[in-house]
């Protein structure tokens, strides 16, 4: 299962870059301030190119960040960036896929984050994501973060967001934007219960469940 999305090249050497990260990560590590414990210990799934896990290790010198992807392409960007940043505090990338919970390798971790993978997926990598998140966080407490686009009833669906729904699935027909109410009812099934629906810009969300 691939979640690696469109990027180009970049320095460093061996390096990926998404137009997409320049854009979100002030606004989203504004979130990430409020809510992480004060030392978490995260554990970031489909990270792509790497350049989130760089920025938020980098702005949250407390925390733990262990990025994943199943991509090798990924995993070489994420450790060009990472031999780049000589941050102490991120880990090397685990060859993660969202889709096998059951495959996921050991893993200390208070938080999953996890942007820009669920419409960018299979539907059933999002139900491993909440299997595996529901089996890694501690119980109660433990944080599921998602960021990106969802379809909301009686929201209606911004142009801007229609139009990348259906140049998603002109892509691939497994990909779309999700649900809001579909990816609530797989994550409660699992023991992750919505606690909050942040509206962030480009008409995205950051969504956040607790264990529980």
């Amino acid at each position: 299962m691939q979640t690696l999305d469109s990027v180009q090249t970049a320095a460093p050497q061996g390096a990926l870059a998404s137009p997409a990260v320049a854009r979100n990560t002030a606004p989203i590590l504004e979130i990430l301030r409020a809510h992480l414990p004060a030392r978490a210990h995260v554990l970031e799934i489909a990270s792509g190119s790497g350049e989130h896990a760089i920025a938020f290790a980098r702005a949250l010198p407390a925390a733990t960040w262990t990025p994943s992807d199943p991509s090798p392409e990924a995993r070489a960007s994420i450790a060009a960036w990472t031999a780049e940043a000589g941050l102490p505090n991120l880990a090397p990338a685990l060859a993660l896929d969202a889709a096998d919970p059951d495959g996921w390798p050991e893993v200390d971790a208070q938080v999953i984050f996890c942007a820009n993978m669920v419409h960018i997926s299979s539907w059933a990598a999002t139900e491993g994501l909440m299997a595996g998140a529901g089996r890694v966080v501690p119980d109660p407490g433990g944080l599921l973060i998602l960021y990106g686009p969802y379809r909301e009833t009686d929201v209606p669906l911004a142009p801007s967001n229609a139009a990348f729904d259906e140049s998603l699935k002109a892509r691939d027909p497994a990909w779309s934007l999700r649900e809001l109410d579909d990816v609530v009812a797989v994550a409660k099934a699992h023991r992750l219960h919505l606690t909050r629906r942040v509206e962030m810009p480009a008409n995205n969300l950051m969504l956040l469940f607790r264990r529980a």
